[in-house]
């Protein structure tokens, strides 16, 4: 419900009405003072209402760049995180929403930058119609005035002009364009499709960020937009001269005679994104600093499907469950670094990551760890730990398809917690729901399930962990199969001594049979997976808890990874 999304988010709602309530009150206070100001009002006569729209959207765009960097400083949360270790955890898991709040001003950049280049396109031809005017209006007076000088309001000062010309030629113009194509760049090739297919692509575009910045940092120089200056609103207030402009004499002799004088608006990017730029900057060499530290890779494993698992040391590397990495491999791409969930426990004295062939980089590296152990580079490790598991008597662990991998480490350490008799570990019994497609790009997992069941059942504690493997996608050759053998100890498919089964977990059905197993616990429910799987979860967390507080209880935690 929302009540609890609240209770359990307060933090990232909290977050979320500042940066909107931020926005709108830079964009509304801005509109009302370019809308009002009296030193814009002869600007005003020849743009209208479209100069409130730039100015008010500029500001909201400044003031979304500066924050835009903040949130990829993975460093920058590590340490933060840390420093707030002592916070409730839902604190410190909020935190993890970084890329999501990354990818929300992200869109708000977007829809800002539309809305200001709109506003300009209608500036241009104002101006441009009013220094082509001979009607002697307002506007074509106004634009006439100071062509020779630097007092004038009107940027464009020839007849033969062209909205295309001023865009490509002007420095606003010019860095307008490439800001905005860095930016349409950036934003099409984020998407979830291009992320998981075509990561290079993705990796590379989003380094023009750095074309956007500078950009962003030139673009208001040249002062284009102007108001009246301050000497001249001291001389020629437009409240009691504007009328007379229209219609003035050659021998004029009263107070309004002179000609107002122009001034540009300051330029002011820098001052809003130097600190996140300088922060950024530290984030890198900060990067360079903790990749240069040795890693050792003392085991390679080449499980079949194209897995390639890493078991790898480093001084001082400490690692908690459902963590990640970054990973370099220098000779195959100085410059890319790519996220992997840690498949080992904190337990073991080493780190361990599964790597299945899925996009160029990752060919290539399985290609190379066959023929030769190439140098790796390390950052990390990152994330919130997944501890919550350990805080249930009865936990529920559900993985779809990659989904599984963060389960991996936390599967291996409750183990590990379980046998040394560990105080924190509260954990009695666990269910485990595995869904997907096919098991072959799997097969590591299927072996590490196999040999947990092995260790389970030599130390008497065979029931400690049911899973049910669901293959969502099946054809019918595995179905004879299945046939043929159903009457045999081992599955099938994947060797276990628990069956597969064909088609989509019945939820009702599961929950119903812990529910009757564990008549007075508190569940937790643990799924790393798809968002419309999350919501059904929800729903039988919710369907299956009593209301007598004594009786069974479904918690649900959805994990970030």
């Amino acid at each position: 419900t929302m009540g609890n999304w609240l209770v359990n988010h307060w933090f990232s709602a909290a977050v979320l009405a500042a940066w909107l309530g931020i926005n709108i009150f830079l964009f509304t206070y801005y509109f009302l003072f370019f809308d009002r100001d009296e030193r814009y009002f002869y600007t005003r006569a020849i743009l209208g209402s479209a100069l409130a729209w730039a100015r008010a959207s500029a500001k909201c765009l400044n003031f979304n760049s500066m924050l835009i960097l903040l949130p990829v400083c993975r460093n920058l949360l590590s340490f933060l995180r840390g420093t707030c270790s002592c916070c409730r955890r839902t604190l410190r898991k909020q935190l993890d929403h970084n890329l999501t709040f990354h990818k929300l001003v992200a869109y708000a950049l977007a829809l800002l930058t539309a809305v200001h280049t709109i506003a300009h396109l209608f500036n241009l031809e104002r101006y441009n119609q009013s220094q082509q005017a001979t009607d002697g209006s307002l506007p074509a007076v106004l634009s006439k005035m100071h062509l020779q000088g630097s007092k004038w309001l009107n940027p464009i000062h020839s007849n033969q002009t062209t909205v295309e010309y001023v865009a490509f030629t002007t420095i606003p113009g010019l860095t307008g364009v490439i800001i905005t194509l860095a930016l349409i760049l950036m934003v099409t090739s984020s998407t979830e499709f291009i992320r998981r297919n075509y990561f290079e692509l993705f990796w590379y575009t989003h380094h023009l960020f750095l074309i956007y910045f500078a950009g962003l940092v030139i673009h208001g120089i040249a002062g284009l937009v102007r108001g009246q200056t301050e000497q001249s609103m001291a001389e020629v207030h437009p409240s009691h001269c504007a009328e007379y402009l229209t219609q003035r004499d050659q021998n004029c002799t009263h107070s309004c005679c002179k000609d107002p004088e122009f001034g540009s608006i300051p330029a002011e990017s820098w001052k809003w994104v130097l600190a996140p730029i300088i922060l950024y900057v530290f984030e890198r060499i900060l990067r360079v600093w903790r990749a240069q530290q040795k890693v050792v890779v003392k085991k390679v494993v080449m499980h079949p499907a194209r897995v390639l698992e890493l078991q790898m040391q480093k001084k001082g590397f400490c690692m908690e469950v459902g963590q990640y990495i970054f990973v370099n491999c220098p000779s195959i791409s100085p410059l890319e670094w790519h996220p992997f969930t840690l498949t080992s426990a904190p337990e073991e004295d080493f780190f361990s990551i599964h790597i299945r062939a899925a996009g160029d980089w990752t060919e290539r590296l399985i290609d190379t760890f066959q023929s030769e152990i190439p140098r790796i580079e390390v950052d990390g490790p990152f994330g919130t730990a997944s501890e919550d598991v350990f805080q249930y008597e009865v936990a529920m662990l559900v993985g779809a398809g990659i989904g599984v991998t963060p389960f991996a480490s936390i599967l291996k350490s409750i183990w590990y917690k379980f046998q040394q008799a560990d105080q924190t570990l509260k954990t009695k019994k666990i269910y485990f729901y595995w869904l997907c497609r096919d098991t072959g790009a799997f097969a590591w997992f299927n072996d590490l399930l196999a040999s947990l069941e092995q260790k389970m059942a030599e130390s008497g504690k065979a029931d400690f962990l049911t899973y049910r493997l669901f293959l969502t996608g099946w054809d019918t050759s595995i179905a004879n199969n299945v046939a043929l053998h159903f009457d045999t100890a081992m599955d099938t498919v994947t060797g276990l001594r628990h069956k597969t089964i064909f088609g989509r977990p019945m939820w009702n059905m599961e929950f119903a049979v812990v529910a009757a197993a564990h008549p007075r616990s508190v569940v937790g429910v643990f799924l790393c997976g798809p968002e419309a799987l999350a919501k059904s979860l929800q729903k039988s967390c919710h369907q299956h808890s009593s209301l007598d507080p004594r009786k069974v209880k479904f918690y649900f935690n959805k994990e970030n990874f």
